[in-house]
């Protein structure tokens, strides 16, 4: 890593084709999200809370040359860089996976360059997380949004015209009155929710440390987090290629129409996917990319951001 005045800087050579825009698309909260944000020079800014300190952290794709350049600022930028590789999916291992359905073979094919990063940080994933439980799209990213730009801050470095802002600490959204909550929209179960977690923070944090079951089971002891949600949280902390998010408005449906042509259940999916163990996140994947779109009728909810473009 070379250091500037403010600036700390690192240039990493992935040894497959990594598309920087679609690994870190699901860290993105919906279009308006200030924690995330992509220039019109295609370069993504991610501002994140390390457990170094704050930091801002600018990458760019450079594929005249095959490597990756990125930028960091802040306390955590050492931090944020040193963790660049893994953010991006360099652990991720895709190799063994075998696909047993045509339609996963063909998702292959369109995108085997695909991989699933994990950014290493639990509550940043965890709280906007918990924001979209049982609520559509459009509702949980504005709550987000206005989460972040009530009581988050602004991020470190030259990144005021972006208006890329920190999410706020456990500690600030603990401590967030019930009025102020139901002015954010978020429904009592919810913030219950959130307020339990963020109280549990330092704790929760450490299943970034342990394995993908592990981090489950202790996930779950929180009271209001669920399934769903431990799952949208390994799969993006972690890199979790197992996680499944049984309980999604859509993801079952999606499954099924790729694999069988029809409308399924949780449990039908989850006989589907079993096969895929350890790797069953990356099939449901796969088969949505690779095999028919079920066709769009019903009201629209959250629409998962963590597949890869058809």
């Amino acid at each position: 890593m070379a250091l500037t005045t403010g600036e700390q800087t690192r240039t990493w050579v992935p040894d497959w084709p990594c598309s920087v825009a679609q690994v870190l698309r699901p860290q993105r909260r919906g279009a308006g999200d200030p924690t995330q944000r992509e220039d019109d020079a295609g370069r993504i800014w991610r501002a994140l809370r390390t457990p170094t300190g704050p930091a801002s952290l600018c990458v760019q794709a450079r594929p005249s040359t095959g490597d990756v350049h990125a930028r960091a600022w802040g306390p955590g930028a050492e931090w944020a860089l040193d963790r660049l590789p893994a953010l991006l999916g360099a652990d991720d291992d895709p190799s063994g996976f075998v696909a047993h359905h045509p339609q996963v073979a063909e998702g292959i094919r369109r995108h085997g360059h695909w991989r699933i990063g994990g950014t290493g940080l639990v509550m940043e994933s965890l709280v906007p997380s918990i924001l979209e439980q049982k609520v559509t799209g459009k509702q949980a990213f504005g709550s987000f949004r206005e989460l972040v730009r009530r009581h988050g801050e602004p991020a470190p470095g030259p990144v005021a015209a972006l208006r890329l802002m920190l999410q706020p600490t456990p500690a600030t959204i603990a401590a967030i009155p019930s009025w102020e909550w139901l002015r954010l929209g978020v429904q009592p179960a919810q913030s219950r929710t959130m307020v339990t977690a963020c109280r549990l923070a330092p704790s929760l944090e450490r299943v970034s440390q342990v394995s993908a079951e592990e981090a489950d089971t202790r996930l779950r002891t929180v009271r209001g987090i669920g399934v769903w949600t431990s799952a949208e949280v390994r799969m993006r902390a972690l890199g979790d290629a197992d996680a499944v998010s049984f309980g999604d408005y859509h993801l079952a449906n999606w499954v099924g129409w790729a694999l069988v042509g029809h409308d399924i259940t949780d449990d039908e999916m989850g006989e589907l996917l079993e096969p895929y163990r350890p790797q069953r996140g990356r099939a449901a994947a796969m088969a949505i990319a690779g095999g028919q779109s079920r066709p769009r009728r019903g009201p629209r909810m959250s629409i998962p951001t963590h597949l890869p473009t058809r």
